[in-house]
């Protein structure tokens, strides 16, 4: 068995020195001399196609040059005499001529390597064994020849005949092993290092010339010389000088004291291998004096011995002389000394000579046969001193905390080599193959043989004898094994030939399988498919088999047959489509899957199988030349794998999601190799799969499954186009390409392909004259600019393909919307999002760039002028996501800075580098340092994991070229003044020669450097460190800059949209609030804009800024606070929810009592949400903070302290405004409600508070100047807690009032004194006779300021002072006042008060009513009728309120003064209100019916206040009875009062027949606060019921149109709940309340149009809150609702008067702008209101524009004219009829503005025009579905439009350019078209509702103008067609049921609207 593993053939091993075992006789037979076709692929143009003699001069065989190189033969003989000149001047040394020594150094120059091309011959394959060559024949050289072979260093070499030929140990003739770069050199034994001179010479003649070697052991062996001899190293350069002519052997014998002493120091080599070559011995010439002597460098002697490499045999180049590089001076740096007990035992010991000594030299003894290479070192100098030297490193700049440059062996290669484990392995792995393949073999010659032996290897298929499933598996692993080993170029071609034949019939046969899935396939079915399935299964082993083959790198192109590959392709497309496919698309839902799921993991090995063959597909991909066929084919089905629709959950599918997805990673793989390889499919690779882009899922869950290696996901389209960008800078080395090119231009050849060339680029070497670090440093601005120019396209070829990836996706994203079907904008986010995701990992360092493209993309779309407003908004989405990411990137890279606490020279640095780049000070050299740089960190750390990520490598050739570029960018930023300026420049061309290395050869880095592993969070680090550094990071200024003026735009979704982008940013790094102050200016600014949209943006972004920054909080509170009052119920929600998180945090009482100010006030709101929000607010903040204290009846000083504070903070809130009382009331009221759950808490919390209140306010008054609340707050607060609820007051709390009571003087006391009152009246009921003495007191006090007091306070005295005499049960003192005041009033009557001088009686008189009007509101006196009646013998009546008002009734006629009016009116009303049937009375209604004939607007006030008063206490009487209502009098009567059997109930309902047509007309003819008290009346009579909802729906409906906030909100509640209750009946009203709405909006608003404009904010139709009611109502009725608004609008000009017509404009105007700016619910309403529009235009408009035709601009046949005196006729123009062109103008404004309203909703709605394509699709669509606008539609074009038209009647030109605009319109207008001739059509597409089936519809009649004309279609039902018409109709007909058009004030009833 030989060493390569295989048996040998074909006879006998030979044994040593090629001497047969045998009979000693030697071989001569000489190789096979090739053919041109036979050795074609073994040269170095095999590429160029085709093979032509002008391009290679075939070789002939026995010829000295099969072309002549001379035209002539006397050219050829004058070359040769020169030659021979040349030669004879050449033998004598010492006489060089100068011509000789100029062409000496001449041809020198064209042998320098750095100018020559690189061949590489292959071998011949070893396919049998043959016998050996003899040696070859050796050449004489000539004297000129030789000088020049002499004194040129020649580095192309063939190997020697002893390696080229080795025979194996056995001594027969076996199989020669072909020796591959992975395997060891041989071995050189002890035997073949001793040998005689005379033999090393003949050898050392027949040496051709060696690779270069590189040594590192000095003992034996001289280290190799460097190509570039300026190059610094630390190794010793020797070379061997040939043997000169008279060398005489016993010359140079050594002495034996000499060998002795010498030879123990060398180390023993070890036992040669039986495979070893065999070198010949090569013995150095004698040293004289004048030669240098060989000294060991420092660095070498002080090397430890763990460091010191082993020796190995050496392989001698040669060479003409030896050279040692010594330094000129001796290097002043002392080193360690050497002691010899640390010397390995190879090593040598210097010993002092003198320069005077004798040469000496050491020769091993001669051992056997074997002879071997002799190297003398002499003895060192007496002189040497081992300081002298300095270690120098292999170079420069290498660091050494990283990577360091690798170490040369003996060897040609590195000291990477195989180990003899390895080498075992590599034989074990070589020999099972063969074994195997030896098996497969003679199971094929059986089964040839006998057809009907079979076995587990071979089966018979359709196509012919082939493998089995088990035997392609088996043998497919032992050829990756061998492959792996190195060893698959020893493998005989036959034998693989003969495999990859067996493999072809099951190819054949998988190509054809059916393995088609069925969604309806059964068990049954199933059991056949896997059979197929398994026969697929075989053949796509057996794709693997051959595959295999072709990814050994073999250089035979006997293996790589298209068939095959096409064939693979084939079976793998066949799979794919019809079985993988499928099932992966297939769901739950269909028959087969749950058959399938059963089978699953059949289908993932089939799955499993494919994933491999497209494995070693992308393998082939770089490696074969494939066909344009296949390699399309491989692109096509690789992205077709990318867009096929995976499950989203694992459940639906059958495989499970990661087994697919497994496939696309590798299908990656495929792409970007295509991508590499094939640089003419880039394009196409591009577009399959951004045209594709809408097959992606949108869901971000279910489109991110490729895993990042930091954790995380991307979509696989995402990694793909980055992969792609990095591929896009790896170089590809096309000189095939460029030779087969230069072919082809020679033979005019044209090829479409000739002209591709994959970067424009050179091969390295081919222009560039930097081949050293040592000329790099010398000539570093050379260097830069040669990296320049190989990096710079590269560089642009990824920066065009990234452009391209992100135009085509920014493009689509501007013309779809996120809701639309095109699902690019969303896309688009899913791409931006993974990007970002992508940034801050230096395994996609393409993230970057796409990032920075987008970046420019969006700045021009943000900055530009033109701009759409949707871009712009999308623009600054962007930016604000591209910024937030950067203020991560930014936040992270300090938090890894700070958590890093190694102490390594790396992480230092790191840590330096990030600190200087936040604050943008890193020096620009230390940036892209090659030693301690983040660049290079980065790039070990991707490099290291290279092995185990193979996508790695584009990402490793993306940032080396990002590196490049950096370098040379900050090249030119160098200064030259500074000291270090020469250093760094120098570090900058060794940098630059080592960027271009690694460019050009992918495994220079690992190559050349060893790395440490990096720590990955040292390598994201140093990554992100150079992303501090890039153009997208610099680009963040410029983005926060173009944020904060898009804050400041004029469109306010613009303005909306910064805000967010901002708030992004800020979410990521808060400390951009602080560094830039204008960020917060405009927040500030934006809280107060106009649009509720910025406003709410700008609330939550301080909400935002608030939490993040809490330092800010000062001067943010002010915004937020005012927010809390906003217009919009969200914005306010959202204020009051901040506002709490700030009362919370915060511990200021000002600031906690200016938001409980504010949070208060709320509770008043006019939404419902809103209250109850501030309702729960206010309790969470104020009374929940005590409820665990009470609860455990915690009286500690804690809490004590706690409670006097919060009452301390309730004092001062009440304070700050007067109206806070009432709505702090009504919180408290609420949250005491007794039906509530916690109320036992809360009331213990209250009455705690007040038990605070008493102890620290009440009973210890403040000093002067102290900021603690004073009594006068305190008692408002108790006056509200009083009112909330009597029982938190306690009897002696009460007592201590008392003092207040009996003081009233200023307007403080006053104050001071109602709340007492208010405090008594409210708690004194609740006491007991036992206070008989208090209460006594009390009402003493109360009784003498009942004329000292106004209106309001004497309304709680009187109400006290009823309270106190029924406890105390004595009323006599109260009787006693009102009968003085009675008698008092009847005197005063009697008097002629209009007199001037009775003014004193009359302001008697008006105190006297008010008095006695409020104590027949409170007190009941029936019990003393008897008194009264005494008093008053005229009246005979029981009741005495009966006797108030019969008394105060003639006080209201018109004849008495205004203010006795008015006392009397306010007296009467205060009595009726206890007393309601006093209103029925006719001498009272009489009154008020007087009043409201004169329309007196204060008496009316006073009325209507009565009303209101009377009309809420019946509300809540009818809802809790009598009760509460404190000193009214009982009624007796009342038994059923919750029902209505109250006294009330009557007189409610008289009152709302009598005067509820006043109190409309008052509520419509202003809209202020006398209107609002109408309103509240019309409320209370609607919620009551009172009258019919048709009398008070339509003006509820008007009020709503009411600027005035309050009159409004109060309408619309009433409204909604009438139609809730009362739909059928209020919905014929609806058209009245429009034309009531106009009528109001007319006459008191003073604006008839339809909309309210707010700058800064949108349209808003006038009726939205009506249409709002109507939102509830069923879409049937509001479709019949907006085709009636669309018929008012209709009119007939020889029917409309023409008074009528301005007032009907408007009216119009009013409709068609409301129903341009409806709020539609459904898609099925918004196309009724579209066609009901077109139906108007297309009927009426027609015979409009012909009469505008005939009569206005007199276009007619009929057309009289007359002839002039030229004979020519001319039409007689006829006068205009003005009030017929009035008529005709309007009418055509109307209908203009009708359409423009028309095709202003299709564009809001993005509702297509061109019906004819919809047909069918509305059946398709849910049309009860909301319609969904078009984003940054607005309707100021259309508003526009519309003034401008109904400006038309200014004067007679505008009214004639209108005529010509409409006629124009329905002439040429395209929409109009569409419009007319699909109104039928339109009928039968859309989906059929309840309001289609009524009444036939109007089809538009024929014109007479072109475009007018159109198709009478059939109507559905069966409806008749109308004939078409080409004259304008007399007539048109209507609708059943809808009678004649009228004016506008005609009835809707009859059609139910």
């Amino acid at each position: 068995m030989a060493s390569n593993g295989y048996a040998s053939h074909n006879g006998t091993p030979n044994g040593a020195n090629r001497i047969p075992s045998g009979d000693g006789v030697r071989y001569t037979h000489r190789q096979k001399v090739l053919t041109v076709e036979e050795a074609l692929p073994l040269t170095p143009f095999t590429s160029i196609v085709p093979f032509n003699s002008d391009i290679i001069p075939i070789p002939s065989v026995g010829l000295k040059s099969s072309v002549s190189l001379y035209k002539s033969k006397e050219d050829r003989n004058e070359a040769w005499n020169t030659l021979a000149s040349f030669n004879v001047e050449a033998i004598d040394p010492q006489k060089t001529s100068r011509r000789i020594q100029q062409t000496l150094d001449d041809l020198k120059e064209l042998l320098k390597p750095d100018g020559m091309t690189q061949f590489k011959f292959k071998t011949t394959p070893k396919i049998s064994s043959r016998p050996e060559l003899d040696d070859p024949p050796i050449p004489r050289l000539t004297e000129l020849a030789q000088r020049v072979y002499n004194q040129t260093s020649m580095n192309y070499t063939c190997p020697s005949p002893d390696q080229r030929n080795q025979r194996t140990a056995s001594g027969s003739s076996g199989r020669q092993a072909q020796r591959t770069p992975s395997m060891p050199k041989p071995v050189q034994s002890q035997s073949q290092r001793s040998a005689s001179n005379h033999e090393s010479f003949n050898h050392n003649s027949a040496i051709r010339a060696q690779p270069n070697v590189k040594h590192t052991s000095q003992t034996a062996t001289p280290p190799r010389i460097s190509p570039a001899s300026s190059k610094p190293s630390s190794a010793i350069q020797i070379v061997i000088p040939s043997i000169p002519q008279n060398f005489k052997r016993e010359e140079y014998t050594p002495s034996k004291s000499l060998e002795k002493s010498k030879v123990k120091h060398l180390p023993q080599p070890p036992r040669p291998s039986p495979h070893a070559p065999i070198l010949p011995p090569i013995v150095p010439p004698p040293r004289t004096l004048s030669q240098p002597i060989v000294k060991p460098p420092a660095q070498h002697l002080a090397r430890p011995p763990s460091q010191i490499p082993k020796s190995k045999s050496p392989i001698i180049p040669a060479s003409s002389s030896f050279v040692v590089q010594i330094p000129a001076q001796p290097i002043q740096k002392p080193s360690p000394s050497i002691k010899p007990s640390s010397q390995p035992p190879n090593s040598v010991q210097p010993q002092a000579q003198t320069h005077t000594q004798p040469p000496v030299s050491t020769t091993l003894p001669p051992s056997g046969s074997n002879p071997s290479l002799s190297v003398i070192i002499p003895d060192l100098p007496p002189t040497f001193n081992p300081q002298d030297y300095e270690a120098v490193p292999d170079s420069p700049g290498t660091p050494q905390h990283s990577s360091r440059k690798r170490r040369r062996s003996e060897v040609d290669g590195y000291e990477e080599v195989l180990t003899i484990d390895q080498r075992e392995k590599a034989d074990a792995a070589a020999r099972n193959l063969q074994f195997y393949l030896q098996e497969i073999f003679e199971a094929e010659d059986r089964l040839a043989f006998d057809n009907n032996s079979s076995n587990h290897l071979i089966f018979s298929t359709n196509e012919g004898i082939s493998l089995t499933s088990v035997a392609q598996a088996k043998i497919e692993g032992l050829l990756q094994k061998i492959i792996s080993m190195g060893r698959f170029a020893q493998a005989p071609l036959d034998e693989l030939l003969r495999l990859q034949k067996l493999s072809d019939p099951a190819l054949k046969d998988a190509e054809s399988v059916d393995v088609k899935v069925d969604d309806s396939m059964g068990a049954y079915e199933a059991t056949s498919w896997l059979e197929r399935v398994a026969q697929a299964d075989t053949g796509l082993k057996a794709a693997r088999t051959s595959l295999r083959l072709m990814s050994g790198g073999r250089e035979e192109k006997q293996l790589y047959s298209e068939d095959v590959i096409q064939s693979a392709l084939n079976v793998f497309k066949n799979v794919m489509d019809n079985c993988v496919v499928p099932i992966v698309e297939m769901r739950s839902s269909a028959a087969a899957f749950k058959v399938l799921s059963a089978e699953k993991k059949i289908i993932i090995n089939l799955l499993a199988q494919c994933r491999r063959v497209l494995s070693l597909l992308a393998s082939i991909v770089g490696s074969v030349e494939l066909s344009e066929t296949v390699v399309n084919a491989l692109e096509y089905l690789t992205s077709r794998l990318m867009f096929v629709e995976n499950a989203p959950v694992e459940r639906e599918s059958v495989l499970g999601i990661a087994k697919f997805d497994s496939l696309r990673v590798v299908a990656m793989d495929v792409l970007a190799q295509i991508f590499l390889f094939h640089p003419s499919q880039r394009q196409d690779i591009f577009d399959g799969i951004l045209t594709s882009l809408e097959k992606l899922p949108v869901a971000k869950q279910s489109a991110r499954q490729f895993r990042l290696a930091e954790g995380g996901s991307v979509q696989h389209v995402s990694a793909l186009i980055m992969r792609l960008v990095q591929t896009s800078t790896s170089w590809l080395d096309d000189s095939k390409e460029r030779r087969r090119n230069k072919a082809l231009e020679a033979l005019n050849i044209e090829d479409d392909n000739s002209d591709v060339k994959p970067n424009g680029i050179a091969a390295p070497g081919d222009h560039f004259t930097i081949k050293s670090e040592s000329r790099a440093e010398q000539q570093h601005v050379t260097a830069i600019n040669e990296l320049r120019d190989f990096t710079l396209p590269l560089k642009n070829t990824a920066q065009q393909n990234a452009n391209y990836a992100v135009i085509f996706i920014v493009d689509r994203a501007m013309k779809s919307t996120k809701s639309g079907d095109a699902p690019y904008q969303r896309l688009f986010e899913l791409f931006l999002d993974d990007f970002i995701a992508c940034l801050g990992s230096p395994d996609w360092p393409a993230a970057e760039l796409l990032l920075r493209l987008l970046m420019y993309k969006m700045v021009a779309l943000a900055q530009g002028d033109k701009t759409p407003a949707p871009a712009k908004n999308m623009a600054l989405e962007v930016l604000g996501k591209m910024g937030a990411g950067i203020s991560e990137l930014t936040s992270q890279v300090r938090k890894d800075a700070l958590s890093i606490e190694s102490t390594d020279s790396i992480a230092v640095d790191l840590v330096k580098f990030a600190e200087d780049s936040l604050k943008k000070s890193v020096a620009s050299s230390e940036l892209v340092s090659w030693s301690h740089g983040p660049y290079r960190v980065s790039l070990e750390f991707l490099n290291d994991r290279l092995s185990t990520d193979p996508q790695l490598q584009s990402a490793i050739g993306f940032f080396i070229t990002a590196w490049a570029e950096k370098t040379t960018k900050t090249y030119e930023d160098i200064k030259d003044d500074e000291d270090d300026t020469p250093h760094i420049k120098k570090a900058y061309g060794r940098l630059a020669y080592r960027l271009r290395m690694m460019i050009a050869d992918k495994q220079w880095l690992s190559t050349e450097y060893s790395f440490d592993s990096i720590n990955p969070a040292l390598a994201r680090l140093a990554y992100s460190i150079t992303l501090l550094n890039s153009d997208f990071y610099d680009g963040f200024p410029r983005i926060l800059t173009i944020l904060l003026a898009a804050m400041a735009s004029d469109g306010a979704t613009v303005r909306s949209k910064s805000l967010k982008s901002i708030m992004q940013v800020l979410d990521t790094d808060p400390t951009i609030f602080d560094r830039y102050p204008a960020v917060k200016e405009r927040i500030i600014g934006c809280s107060r804009d106009s649009s509720s949209l910025v406003r709410d943006s700008a609330l939550t972004l301080i909400g935002k800024c608030i939490s993040s920054r809490p330092a800010a909080e000062g001067e943010l509170i002010p915004s937020v606070l005012a927010r809390v009052d906003d217009p919009v119920p969200n914005i306010r929600k959202r204020a009051m929810k901040l506002s709490k998180e700030i009362y919370l945090r915060n511990s200021d009482q000002e600031l906690r009592s200016a938001i409980a100010d504010s949070l208060l006030h709320r509770v008043a709101d006019a939404d419902e949400n809103v209250q109850e929000l501030a309702r729960q607010t206010i309790e969470e903040v104020w009374m929940s903070p005590f409820y665990q204290a009470i609860s455990k009846n915690d009286l500690s000083t804690q809490f004590k302290l706690s409670m006097a504070d919060q009452v301390a903070l309730m004092v001062k809130t009440v304070q700050r405004r007067g109206t806070i009382g009432t709505v702090l009331d009504k919180v408290l009221h609420t949250m005491l409600a007794k039906d509530l759950k916690g109320t036992t808490l809360k009331f213990l919390v209250c009455k705690s508070m007040v038990a605070t209140m008493f102890e620290t306010i009440i009973d210890n008054t403040a000093e002067e100047g102290s900021e603690a609340p004073s009594a006068r707050d305190a008692l408002q607060v108790l006056m509200i807690f009083a009112k909330a609820n009597a029982k938190l007051f306690t009897p002696e709390q009460v007592q201590l009032l008392q003092p207040f009571a009996a003081n009233v003087g200023t307007s403080d006391d006053l104050a001071v004194f109602r709340a007492v009152v208010v405090i008594f009246r409210h708690v004194l009921p609740h006491l007991s006779k036992v206070h008989n003495s208090f209460l006594a007191a009390v009402r003493k006090d109360l009784i003498v300021t009942i004329t000292r007091v106004n209106q309001a306070i004497l309304d709680d005295v009187i109400a006290c002072l009823w309270i106190i005499s029924s406890v105390l049960e004595d009323i006599s003192n109260l009787t006693m006042i009102v009968l003085s005041t009675l008698q008092n009033i009847d005197k005063i009557r009697k008097l002629d008060l209009n007199d001037a001088k009775q003014t004193d009686a009359v302001r008697k008189l008006s105190r006297l009513l008010v008095i006695c009007g409020i104590c027949g509101k409170h007190c009941d006196f029936d019990t003393k009728a008897d008194l009264f009646r005494s008093k008053f013998p005229a009246w005979k009546g029981d009741s005495v309120s009966k006797l108030m008002a019969d008394t105060f009734a003639p006080l209201t006629n018109p004849s008495q003064p205004h203010e006795v009016r008015k006392g009397a009116l306010e007296a009467i009303g205060m009595v009726c209100q206890s007393w309601p049937k006093n209103f029925s009375s006719a001498n009272i209604y009489t009154a008020f019916q007087e009043v409201f004939r004169e329309k007196e607007t204060a008496l009316e006030g006073v009325i209507l206040r009565a009303f209101k008063d009377f009309l809420f206490l019946e509300e809540k009487r009818s809802e809790a009875g009598n009760e509460g209502l404190p000193g009214a009098a009982a009624d007796p009567n009342a038994v059923l009062a919750i029902m209505g059997g109250g006294q009330g109930d009557g007189i409610a309902i008289g009152i709302a027949q009598r005067f509820l047509a006043d109190i409309i007309r008052i509520s419509l003819a202003t809209h202020d606060d006398q209107a609002l008290l109408a309103t509240e009346v019309i409320g209370s009579i609607a919620r009551q019921g009172l009258v019919h909802p048709k009398e008070c729906g339509p003006t509820l409906i008007a009020l709503e149109t009411s600027p005035n906030s309050k009159i409004a909100d109060i309408a619309v509640k009433e409204h909604g709940a009438l139609h809730e209750k009362h739909e059928t009946i209020l919905e014929k009203e609806y058209m009245r309340a429009v034309q009531l709405a106009y009528s109001y909006q007319r006459d008191v608003v003073q604006d008839t149009h339809g909309a309210i404009v707010n700058p800064g904010s949108p349209f808003k139709s006038k009726l939205y809150l009506m249409i709002d009611v109507l939102k509830i109502s069923k879409i049937k009725n509001r479709k019949k609702f907006f085709e009636t608004l669309c018929s008012r609008i209709d009119f007939d000009p020889a029917k409309i008067k023409y008074s009528e017509v301005p007032n009907h404009l408007q009216f119009s105007q009013f409709i068609i702008e409301n129903m341009a700016f409806f709020d539609y619910v459904s898609t099925d309403e918004l196309l009724g209101a579209i066609n009901g529009m077109e139906k108007v235009v297309a009927a009426t408009g027609t015979g409009i524009a012909h009469a505008i035709e005939t009569e206005i601009f007199q276009i007619g046949l009929d057309q009289p004219s007359q002839v002039d005196e030229n004979g020519q006729s001319h039409a007689i123009q006829k006068p205009i009829d003005q009030n017929r062109l009035v008529l005709l103008t309007a009418a055509s404004m109307m209908l203009s503005s009708l359409w423009s309203a028309r095709t202003y909703l299709r564009r809001l709605y993005g509702l297509n025009t061109k019906r004819p394509e919809n047909k069918g699709k509305a059946a398709s669509k849910d049309v009860n579905k909301t319609p969904s606008k078009v984003a940054f539609v607005t309707g100021d074009k259309f508003w526009e439009e519309n003034i401008a038209t109904m400006a038309a009647l200014d004067s007679e030109e505008s009214m004639m350019k209108q005529c010509r605009t409409f006629v124009e319109l329905l002439n040429f207008d395209q929409d109009f078209k569409v419009a007319a001739e699909g109104d039928d059509e339109a009928e039968r597409t859309r989906l059929s509702t309840p309001s289609d089936d009524e009444g036939d519809s109007t089809p538009g009649p024929g014109g007479s103008g072109g475009g007018r004309k159109r198709k009478a279609a059939s109507t559905p039902g069966g409806r008749k067609k109308r004939a078409r018409s080409s004259s304008v109709p007399k007539g048109r007909s209507r609708p059943k049921g809808t009678g004649k058009r009228a004016s506008v004030e005609k009835s809707d009833n009859e059609d139910g609207w």
